[in-house]
């Protein structure tokens, strides 16, 4: 599930071991522009016949013909992909009624993930009411606006009355996710439950425990799957909800009564195949767990504890599986799996509404998606968790890059199927294909590598320890659950640093101080070793190790005494490598480079090498170059389409430069490469393909350069420097390749979050090592 059930002040916790504090929170919430959401145009609007086509006058043409037809709004407007997120507060996470204002965070960070996940655009709208009519009203004559609403964080029973008027009133999909994404979600790993314990959905029965939002829409969606009424019962505070009962009763309630003598929890589970828990933390008893029906189905989703953790329900019953709300047990039920692809579908066939077979659609899609192989990008984020059909993985991983591409044509077809799609299409699997390039793999690669990191964390040097964002950084690690970071420094500097920010540093972090430790001669014999015939002395040697910061945490990792090291926020790039390269060497017969990865809003990630150590590489350098940043694409998730840049567009015009890179092309040819690749070209060649096909039809990239092999550090720096200045995009690196240990450099202008991603890739490359 989405939610954190957490009071004010405490920590956090939402993804395995992750924690953050308060003060970070706050932190990522304020830096630069304020919350997370900004509006970008999708057309230039730079000469005044621009404006002229945008604005007055051109644009009283689409005003006209949307008068005319109605529909046409979704042609000459952003009406067709763009979801209203709509909340009164009055049920923000499990903290309560904090009222309208203060659910704005919650709600744009579900705007956010509608555009993370399946590219819809959508905005927040905060309704300051918490009478039905108003808050109906409100929303209703919004509706020529959007192309869907999502009701979100409204407590029930107003919950059910709303969103069921505004489905009634508008014409577009309106959809309250705490009820029905739950459900979807839940209904998938029920599905997959029930085909491993060899059950029939017919005859399975199923206990509810909670009877708010999302426990009444797992009991409507789980009988319009096919489970019989009077097998499904469900208990609130006051016990079973039996047929006849009038304490504690109101109308969504009593739609599911039953005829039962089950009077209370303990008695409902005796002999059931199914438990849905919607609760809170213990109300799953191991007595309980005993009592119900071989082969059990336990789903404990009460967050941020589950009514009984999967390890004390298999303690009382092994053959039982167990789904929960977490993401640090398998088979989390996270309402992620479902609103942005559902949503994705419906928007694409313009559907007037939600229903049933939408619903089921997604739940049975999902379910099938669990039983194929997983990407091995994603597969690589278990780390000793098997991520492979079976009773601990029956709900897809939420990295999973195929969730767009399988999801949303399920519930496009049900749309159409069921007759509320307004606007059909005919052939689906290209719907399907379109899906899979509509989003940014490396994104998802990214966050499945940060996930494998927790699942396998590493001990993580950060040579210059005495820094304000360094410190920050290595709380932020620590926090993050990716190991154990070690700050290198004086105890006394690094203490009063974080007693000036007023974080305490956490009891897990390690600090070393080089000028004393324990292991200084062990490092300076180890030093003395290799580079005694450099010209270095014993005593040079100690000395090295002694003050330079940067050798010390080098030998710190070649010596096993830790797995990687970050550094680079005080030293020029150059004067961190001659540190790390005193103790730690190339992997043999490969070319150490540096990968810088460009994250761009319209041309996805591309990677950019060599960034960092080669100012003129010669041909067998440029060839191992592409090599080593064509493996690299493939563990981001991309299919690597290598192009070898230069001012020189295959001969024209002429010049020294190009030919050695003609010559790596050449080599790569006679060689052989399992990727594609071609070059000379410029830059712009590169990347668009219909440049390419009009005037180089010959070139063998399939589509847009992905991985771009710059000509030298002069071109390579001056790309990497000027793109995230000049646009929106990010640049992460350059990240040091080809070293026999996990070693990295930031820039010195490196913030505390970019010194976190590359902590945590060096994590991961050391993993690989």
């Amino acid at each position: 599930m989405d939610d954190a059930r957490k009071t004010p002040g405490e920590a956090v916790s939402d993804t395995r071991t992750a924690r953050i504090t308060g003060e970070e929170a706050l932190a990522m919430h304020a830096e630069g522009r304020p919350g997370k959401l900004e509006i970008r145009l999708t057309k230039p609007l730079i000469t005044a016949r621009d404006l002229s086509l945008a604005y007055s006058p051109g644009v009283a043409e689409p005003c006209l013909h949307i008068h005319r037809d109605k529909k046409l709004a979704y042609d000459y407007t952003a009406k067709g992909n763009f979801v209203a997120v709509v909340s009164n507060g009055t049920a923000v996470l499990g903290l309560g009624n904090l009222g309208a204002l203060a659910s704005k965070p919650v709600m744009e960070g579900k705007a956010a993930l509608f555009k993370r996940f399946a590219d819809v655009d959508s905005i927040d709208l905060c309704v300051d009411t918490e009478d039905v009519d108003a808050f109906v009203n409100s929303v209703r004559y919004l509706g020529p606006s959007f192309g869907g609403i999502n009701l979100e964080d409204i407590k029930a029973p107003e919950c059910f009355v709303i969103e069921q008027r505004l489905r009634e009133l508008m014409d577009i999909p309106v959809f309250h996710d705490d009820q029905h994404g739950t459900a979807i979600v839940a209904a998938a790993g029920l599905i997959n439950a029930i085909h491993l314990t060899g059950r029939d959905i017919k005859q399975t029965k199923l206990v509810i425990n909670g009877a708010g939002a999302a426990s009444i829409a797992c009991a409507e969606l789980v009988k319009a799957m096919g489970m019989r009424p009077e097998n499904v019962l469900l208990c609130d505070t006051k016990g079973v909800i039996w047929r006849g009962r009038t304490e504690g009763m109101n109308q969504w309630k009593s739609a599911h009564a039953v005829d039962t003598t089950a009077r209370t929890l303990t008695q409902a589970l005796d002999g059931a195949d199914v438990f849905f828990g919607l609760s809170v933390k213990g109300a799953l008893t191991q007595e309980m767990v005993r009592a119900m029906a071989p082969k059990p189905i336990i789903f404990a989703m009460a967050n941020p504890d589950p009514e009984i953790t999967p390890d004390e329900a298999r303690a009382a019953r092994p053959d039982a599986i167990v789904a929960t709300g977490r993401s640090d047990y398998p088979n989390q039920v996270n309402n992620v799996l479902g609103f942005p692809f559902i949503f994705r579908g419906a928007l694409d066939v313009r559907a007037s509404t939600i229903n049933d077979p939408m619903k089921i659609a997604a739940a049975e899609a999902l379910a099938m998606l669990a039983r194929e192989d997983v990407p091995e990008e994603v597969a690589g984020a278990g780390a000793g968790k098997s991520l492979r059909f079976g009773p601990e993985y029956i709900i897809p991983n939420a990295f999973d890059p195929r969730l767009i591409s399988r999801v949303s044509p399920a519930v496009a077809k049900a749309a159409m199927d069921s007759g509320v799609a307004r606007k059909p299409m005919a052939d689906l699997n290209r719907y399907a294909r379109d899906l899979a390039n509509r989003l940014d793999a490396t994104v998802g690669a990214l966050e499945a590598i940060a996930e494998a990191v927790r699942n396998n964390p590493k001990r993580v040097v950060f040579a210059e320890g005495e820094e304000e964002k360094v410190i920050r950084a290595a709380i932020a690690f620590h926090n993050a659950g990716y190991g154990t970071p070690v700050l290198v420094g004086r105890e006394d500097r690094i203490n009063a640093t974080t007693a000036a920010l007023g974080i305490p540093l956490p009891a897990g972090i390690e600090v070393q101080n080089a000028r004393v430790s324990d292991s200084n001669v062990r490092y300076a014999e180890f030093l003395y070793a290799r580079r005694q015939r450099d010209g270095f002395l014993f005593r040079d040697c100690q000395r090295l190790v002694n003050q330079d910061r940067n050798v010390f945490a080098a030998c710190m990792v070649a010596c096993g005494d830790a797995d990687a090291i970050v550094t680079g926020v005080t030293r020029s790039y150059s004067a961190a490598m001659e540190g790390i390269s005193m103790a730690i060497d190339p992997i043999p017969g490969r070319s150490i480079f540096g990968l810088s990865i460009v994250v761009a809003r319209r041309a996805g990630t591309v990677l950019v090498a060599d960034t960092a150590i080669h100012e003129r590489p010669n041909a067998e350098t440029l060839a191992a170059i592409a090599r080593g940043s064509a493996a690299a694409a493939r563990r981001l998730g991309l299919e690597p389409r290598v192009a070898f840049l230069s001012f020189s567009t295959f001969g024209d015009p002429r010049g020294t430069i190009p030919g050695s890179i003609r010559e790596a092309v050449k080599l790569l040819t006679e060689r052989g490469a399992d990727f594609e690749f071609d070059g000379e070209m410029s830059a712009d060649v590169a990347l668009d393909p219909a440049l390419r096909a009009a005037l180089y039809p010959f070139c063998r990239l399939t589509g847009p350069a992905n991985v771009l092999i710059m000509p030298g550090l002069h071109a390579a720096h001056v790309l990497t420097k000027a793109v995230p200045k000049l646009t929106s995009a990010q640049v992460i690196g350059p990240l040091l390749t080809g070293l026999t240990h996990s070693a990295q450099i930031v820039p010195m202008s490196a913030g505390v979050n970019q010194i976190l991603d590359v902590a945590c890739l060096a994590a991961h490359a050391a993993a690989s090592k």
